[in-house]
């Protein structure tokens, strides 16, 4: 529970934590975060585990003529469906 009325509890900001993440529409301005050491000190974890797995793997941008493929693949496929022999196509494909 919540001593504060018109405040967040700590469970009710953890629970919103992930889509916060994600959207990237966190930062130490919310207000929750404002007075609360506990989540505070959560989410500067957080934010060091997701830094070190982004240097585990860094982004690597796909060769140019993937893209290049990828778009004429598209163009000649007018119908949307897959093709037959296509993965997608074959049954338990994706």
């Amino acid at each position: 529970m919540n001593d504060r009325p018109g405040m967040m509890s700590c469970e009710e900001f953890q629970s919103q934590l992930p889509e916060l993440i994600g959207s990237g529409k966190i930062d130490s301005n919310h207000p929750h975060l404002k007075d609360c050491e506990l989540c505070q000190s959560l989410l500067a974890d957080l934010e060091t585990i997701a830094e070190a797995a982004r240097q585990l793997f860094p982004i690597e941008d796909p060769p140019a003529k993937l893209w290049e493929k990828i778009e004429t693949a598209l163009k000649n496929d007018d119908t949307g469906e897959p093709e037959p022999g296509d993965p997608v196509a074959e049954p338990g494909g994706r």
